[in-house]
């Protein structure tokens, strides 16, 4: 039943099982890893949690309630601040002390008595992935772009803020490209819109051509605005993507449209939203540098140039 389930699931989901008891986390981590899930575990709530902040987010929780520290309880109600769309599974062999609506309540999707079976569990799992499947069709319809397919700017502020705490926290570099068609409009009055749409499609096609598939992420702003996010790059690889975006472009003939390009790297500052705020602003603020410039062109934001290492001279000694 699971095994035919997982076949249709528009993607895999992580888990993660919390668990003082080893025999009950060993079980159940070697369960899930014989379907081919990936799965990681933690023996009490304080270091779910840090697994939760530093390797997540996780698609599937499965907790316990009774943990030594931080109880599951706690935990799931953290996991759920953190991370809404988390499915989670508790378990707990005290049923007199935790009633299901008590648990549910805390943010919990279901709720499994110990000791159970693995045909029960397989049950319970089942039916919380039927329902996050469903939530993942509804959001995927939610947050793509009608005409290109790419992501729409609505997932891009959602995506924006959940990179910039992850970089941020894991202390690793993130650059962000804002895309422009240059005589956009020009084109859609001369040639139809029927035409501009293709190019609109074109570009989206390139701009996913041209990133990492599964770790930079495309979307569409707005009209004829586009951004990329580009985790774990600096601003030499962003300069490197950009370009590749540029050339493709141009062997596509769009004429006389060319690209504007501005590409930022995000700088700390006090909050989380700030930084993401001010890596927004510098890189729409190079690209209309680049459109005052004519166009067909990247420029780079000067404060993120401050925070590259200089290049090595390869005739030192």
């Amino acid at each position: 039943m699971l095994k035919k389930l997982l076949e249709t699931l528009p993607r895999q989901p992580r888990f993660l099982v919390v668990d003082d008891e080893n025999d009950v986390r060993i079980l159940l981590q070697a369960y899930l890893r014989s379907l081919g899930l990936p799965v990681k575990e933690a023996s009490n709530g304080e270091e779910a949690l840090d697994l939760f902040l530093t390797q997540g987010p996780f698609e599937v929780v499965i907790t316990d309630l009774v943990m030594p520290g931080m109880d599951g309880l706690t935990l799931i109600r953290r996991i759920k601040e953190l991370d809404p769309e988390t499915m989670i599974l508790a378990m707990t062999g005290y049923a007199r002390d935790y009633g299901y609506v008590d648990v549910v309540a805390a943010g919990a999707d279901d709720l499994i008595q110990k000791p159970f079976s693995l045909e029960e569990f397989e049950a319970r799992v089942a039916r919380i992935l039927r329902e996050w499947k469903l939530k993942e069709e509804l959001r995927a319809l939610s947050v793509r772009d009608a005409l290109t397919d790419i992501f729409n700017r609505r997932y891009f502020e959602e995506r924006l803020m959940e990179e910039t705490y992850r970089a941020l926290r894991q202390n690793y570099p993130l650059s962000l490209a804002m895309i422009d068609i240059d005589r956009f409009k020009l084109y859609n009055d001369t040639r139809g819109h029927q035409e501009g749409d293709k190019l609109l499609k074109c570009l989206a096609d390139i701009l996913c051509r041209c990133t990492r598939e599964k770790v930079d992420q495309a979307f569409r702003y707005g009209g004829d605005e586009f951004v990329i996010l580009m985790p774990h790059t600096d601003i030499r690889g962003g300069i490197k993507v950009c370009e590749r975006i540029l050339e493709a472009f141009r062997e596509a003939g769009f004429s006389p449209t060319t690209l504007s390009i501005g590409l930022a790297r995000l700088i700390p500052h006090e909050t989380p939203r700030r930084s993401a705020d001010d890596l927004l602003r510098r890189a729409d603020e190079a690209m209309y540098r680049a459109k005052r410039h004519g166009g067909d062109r990247i420029e780079i934001d000067p404060e993120s140039l401050k925070l590259e290492p200089p290049e090595s001279d390869p005739d030192a000694d």
